[in-house]
């Protein structure tokens, strides 16, 4: 009897299917599922290409939920029927593309590429939360992706930038404060790129209204209102202030303790100098962030300080304007509590950067006053 052509038996296998009803597809697509989730000890290459073409067949006639199902299944294999999962991975509903989108390792960097270029945001979003996503994907991400996608990546440690990228990245970051924030601060952003973000539009991210300011000098309405913080101090208490900090500090008592009571009896300019001193922030940056209304910078500042958190919450509670609510305090705390103190240093370094690049063209007339251990 001679055997039949592959042509022949895809050709019995089509007709088979499209007898079935889609109740018997699903049964069939999950005996196969089956069959590749638990044959480990079987050469997976050979079995893989032997069913792609019955998996491919089979997904254009089950229900939704069944290829959702077959979906997260596929995403877990490290071999799985290519076919199907690029079939799968450029699906128009998400809810079937996104599973293997964010966690196949089966999928190479062409085919996350093609999807990212030719599918929608989110399916973008899915690839740029993938644990490690290639440069070259990346950069189409950048320049497909919006402002979702750009912060996602930015905030994945997993996410490889290329110059292409940074440089698309800095174009979006000048019109959006998030982005300048998220790229300023995401470890590994080379100095020169951080530089080049602040020189197009600078101190951007940390220089919001201040509620220092003087009526008619950049105060949004409704900012000093929300937030009215201690007068600002003058170069001369900060002159006044400095000798005694830097003292304590090189004996060892410029500890939680004395911070909180600089925080507690409202001695600002001890305060924003002992802040200056231990975290290593120009004066300036600590000024901007204590009235910043996300408490987020200044929990940054005294984790980075090596404050703990009953002096962070002293601070925070006593830097002017309304209490704090008790969903602000739980934020702040949670904050504190996971981040890392690298993460903290790294945005001090920002801010010194930040100062840097003011100073650089003028703007900055700012006196620093950096650390010194």
């Amino acid at each position: 009897m001679m055997a039949n052509s592959p042509a022949d038996i895809l050709l019995e296998l089509e007709e088979a299917i499209a007898a079935c009803s889609p109740e018997r597809c699903g049964r069939i697509l999950s005996g196969i599922v089956h069959l590749l989730t638990t044959s480990r000890d079987r050469p997976q290459e050979l079995l893989v290409n032997v069913v792609d073409g019955v998996l491919l067949r089979l997904a254009n006639r089950v229900a939704p939920d069944s290829l959702i199902q077959l979906s997260r299944a596929l995403a877990e294999l490290p071999v799985a029927p290519q076919e199907t999962l690029r079939h799968l991975a450029s699906h128009e509903d998400s809810a079937v593309a996104c599973p293997i989108l964010l966690k196949s390792q089966a999928l190479s960097a062409a085919d996350l590429e093609t999807v990212a270029t030719s599918c929608g945001e989110s399916h973008r979003l899915a690839i740029a939360s993938r644990a490690r996503v290639e440069a070259a994907v990346a950069e189409v991400l950048v320049i497909r992706g919006g402002r979702t996608v750009c912060l996602a990546l930015l905030r994945n440690p997993g996410a490889r930038l290329s110059d292409a990228a940074y440089t698309a990245l800095v174009e979006n970051g000048s019109a959006d404060d998030a982005i300048t924030k998220a790229l300023a601060l995401r470890p590994g952003t080379p100095d020169l790129v951080v530089r080049r973000l602040l020189s197009i539009s600078p101190g951007k991210a940390l220089a919001k209204p201040s509620a220092f300011a003087a009526p008619g000098q950049g105060a949004a309405p409704g900012v000093a209102a929300a937030l009215i913080a201690p007068k600002r101090p003058c170069s001369a208490d900060y002159a006044s202030a400095r000798p005694e900090i830097v003292a304590l500090n090189r004996v060892g008592k410029l500890n939680d303790s004395t911070v909180n009571r600089f925080a507690i009896r409202g001695e600002t300019a001890n305060l924003f100098t002992a802040l200056s001193v231990l975290s290593g922030a120009p004066i300036e940056i600590v000024e901007h962030v204590m009235i910043d209304d996300d408490c987020e910078a200044l929990v940054m500042a005294c984790r980075a300080s090596r404050l703990n958190w009953a002096t962070t919450l002293a601070i925070l509670s006593n830097r002017g304007g309304a209490r704090l609510s008790f969903a602000e305090r739980e934020r702040a705390q949670q904050i504190f509590e996971t981040l890392l103190l690298s993460t903290s240093q790294w945005t001090v370094r920002w801010g010194e950067i930040a100062a840097g690049a003011n100073a650089s063209d003028g703007r900055n007339r700012c006196t620093k006053m950096g650390v010194s251990r």
